[in-house]
């Protein structure tokens, strides 16, 4: 296997993973029967923008480089948010 294939396959893998949680969000929503934001969405969110920008760093496409790693911010963001919220809610 090549370099550019193992490549190509990080950059399925972060579509996948970035894809998946439109359905995660669909999901929970539909049995909320309101919409929802599940802290798995952010999650695949994180996962799947590390992993395109990864694939963006190694093919040198600075505007996907640029959009995937603003992303990456506001899904760590939220991920910390959520998590703060939960330490307050347990105290």
């Amino acid at each position: 296997m090549t370099g550019q294939t193992v490549w190509l396959g990080i950059g399925f893998l972060g579509q996948v993973l970035f894809s998946a949680r439109f359905v995660i969000q669909w999901q929970t929503s539909e049995r909320m029967r309101r919409s929802a934001v599940p802290h798995a969405f952010w999650l695949f969110s994180l996962a799947g923008g590390v992993t395109l920008l990864a694939s963006a760093l190694w093919r040198g496409d600075p505007v996907f480089v640029l959009g995937q790693g603003l992303g990456l911010f506001v899904y760590l963001r939220n991920l910390m948010l959520m998590s703060r919220h939960r330490q307050t809610v347990a105290a």
